[in-house]
């Protein structure tokens, strides 16, 4: 009698965990604070070739994070064949003529 339950009660238990791994998990949203949701999005809108996420991409680059950063500058490299010579790892003042002229390129954007 008990090996006849035995498989129902393993299947259970394993679509249960599946499941549960599952629930809870933030989707990717490219208008995110929280890095372990923007940059999934922001791969995945990369990819996607979805130019509508460029604006996006230029407000990140003025992360806090240091991934952040580089995943946008990426990001915008290979979407537009463009770095204005941002470097994710400088400093704040040294970014900033960079991220200037980003702002100068999204004012003139059309996606």
């Amino acid at each position: 009698m008990v090996r006849q339950w035995a498989p129902s009660i393993l299947l259970s238990a394993v679509l249960c965990g599946s499941v549960t791994s599952c629930i809870g998990r933030d989707p990717p949203s490219i208008s995110s604070n929280d890095p372990g949701r923007l940059i999934p999005a922001i791969e995945i809108g990369v990819k996607a070739k979805d130019r509508h996420i460029i604006p996006y991409l230029i407000s990140d680059l003025e992360s806090d994070d240091a991934a952040v950063r580089m995943y946008s500058i990426d990001g915008l490299r290979r979407m537009t064949g463009q770095d204005f010579g941002f470097v994710y790892y400088a400093d704040v003042d040294a970014r900033k003529p960079a991220v200037d002229r980003w702002k100068l390129y999204l004012a003139e954007f059309n996606p």
